[in-house]
C-alpha cells in the first residue's frame, strides 16, 4: 500500500526542506515577467515556475484564483500547470480552500483528489466554518486515495481573528477545536507514528499563545503562509512554531516569484540554504 499524505508531506520536507513555492500570477508579477494578463501568460508563468523549482523544493502550491479569473481559458491553463508539477514529481497543493454541505463538497474533492482528474491534486486546502463534519466526504475521499487535506485552523488575516478566536462553553477557542476534531481523524486513521494527512493551516504570524492553540497529536503537516512578505523568516521557523517546527511546510510566493523569470532559480536556491541553516543552526 502507497503511503499516505502525512507520511508523503514528512519525506519531502526530509528530502528538500519545508520551502513550498507558491504559483501566484497576479497581474503586477505577470507584467513584470513580461507575460500576458491572460490565461496564456498564467500557463506560461505557471509552467516556467515549475521548471524552475523541481529538483528544488518538494511542494508547489498553485493559488487557484489567479487562474480562475480568466475562465474556461484559465482552468485549462491551470490542468496544465497540474499536471506538468505532479510529472515533474513535486507535491502540488491545490490552494482553493473548498467549504460547502452534502453533495457539493463531495463533489469539489472529487474535482481536485480523484486520480485522473483533470484537476488532480496531491492535497487540498479546505475551509472548515460551515463544520468540521461538513468536510466528511473530502476526508474519506481523501484517505482513499492518499491524498491530503490542509484544514484551515489559525490564519494570519486580521478579519478572521474574532472567528477563530471565539470561545465556546468549554473555553476553548474555535482554532483550537478544529484543531482537536481533525486530530482525532488523524488518530483513528494512523498507526504509530506516522504523520496525518489531514493538515492545517496556521500562518507563520499567529500567536499561538493568543489563537489558544497547542501543539497537537499525532503530528500533521501545517501549512504555513506568511513567510517571506508577510515578514516571517526561515529562521523564525522554530521560535514561532515551537514543538512542531520540523512539521511545518513554509509557503513563500511573492519574496521568490518577485525575482522574475531569471532570478528564480537563485531566489529558491537561496531560501532552501536559509531553512537548511535554521534547521541545523
Amino acid at each position: 500500500m502507497s503511503a499516505g499524505f502525512g507520511e508523503r508531506a514528512r519525506a519531502g520536507i526530509a528530502e528538500r526542506g519545508p520551502l513550498c513555492v507558491g504559483i501566484d500570477p497576479h497581474a503586477a508579477l505577470l507584467a513584470a515577467w513580461g507575460l500576458t494578463d491572460d490565461a496564456a501568460g498564467v500557463r506560461e508563468f505557471g509552467l516556467r515556475t515549475v521548471d524552475a523549482v523541481t529538483d528544488r523544493v518538494a511542494f508547489v502550491k498553485p493559488q487557484v484564483s489567479f487562474f480562475e479569473r480568466f475562465g474556461s481559458r484559465g482552468i485549462a491553463a491551470l490542468e496544465e500547470v497540474l499536471v506538468a508539477a505532479r510529472a515533474a514529481g513535486l507535491i502540488v497543493i491545490a490552494d482553493a480552500k473548498r467549504g460547502d454541505i452534502g453533495s457539493t463538497m463531495d463533489a469539489y474533492a472529487a474535482a481536485w483528489l480523484t486520480p485522473g482528474s483533470p484537476l488532480e491534486a496531491d492535497a487540498l486546502t479546505v475551509n472548515p466554518y460551515l463544520g468540521v463534519g461538513a468536510l466528511d466526504g473530502a476526508f474519506a475521499l481523501a484517505e482513499a486515495h492518499g491524498k491530503g487535506l490542509f484544514v484551515l485552523a489559525a490564519t494570519s488575516n486580521p478579519e478572521a481573528r474574532e472567528l477563530q478566536r471565539s470561545r465556546s462553553a468549554a473555553g476553548s477557542t474555535v482554532a483550537a477545536d478544529v484543531i482537536a476534531e481533525v486530530s482525532a481523524r488523524n488518530a483513528a486513521a494512523v498507526d504509530g507514528d506516522e504523520w496525518g494527512s489531514a493538515g492545517f493551516v496556521i500562518g507563520a504570524t499567529v500567536d499561538w499563545t493568543d489563537a489558544a492553540i497547542a501543539a497537537f497529536a499525532p503530528v500533521a503537516p501545517i501549512l504555513a503562509p506568511g513567510f517571506g512578505t508577510q515578514g516571517a523568516e526561515p529562521r523564525d521557523l522554530r521560535t514561532r512554531f515551537g514543538a512542531m517546527a520540523a512539521s511545518v511546510i513554509a509557503s513563500e510566493s511573492r519574496s521568490i516569484l518577485a525575482a522574475g523569470p531569471d532570478g528564480l532559480t537563485h531566489a529558491v536556491d537561496t531560501r532552501v540554504a536559509q531553512y537548511q541553516e535554521a534547521a541545523h543552526g
